[in-house]
């Protein structure tokens, strides 16, 4: 009983060792300038969100300031490909440059 024990605490922290190894997702979070001009837009990009690439986890559209803002895992994606996957749904983009202050 004591081996079995023994075994089966041995198991478990192995997996937990195992599993905070394990390399963690980098979330980022781009505002894109978007050339939108109607609700029809909005919902174009909405209906697409798979078009824009892999690891695309939110997108949040704001008509009024034309941006798109992406959340996306920084393995998986990159802005120049999310520029991309706009353009294929026939939409121009570009990544908004942090304002300095």
């Amino acid at each position: 009983m004591k081996k079995i024990f023994v075994l089966c605490l041995a198991l478990v922290m192995g997996a937990g060792i195992c599993l905070a190894a394990a390399p963690q997702k980098k979330m980022v979070t781009t505002v894109f300038s978007v050339d939108i001009d109607c609700e029809h837009c909005v919902k174009k990009i909405m209906n697409n969100v798979p078009s824009l690439g892999k690891g695309v986890k939110d997108v949040q559209v704001d008509l009024q300031k034309k941006e798109a803002t992406v959340v996306y895992d920084a393995s998986k994606n990159s802005d120049e490909n999310i520029v991309k996957g706009f353009a294929s749904i026939k939409v121009k983009a570009e990544p908004k440059k942090a304002e300095k202050k």
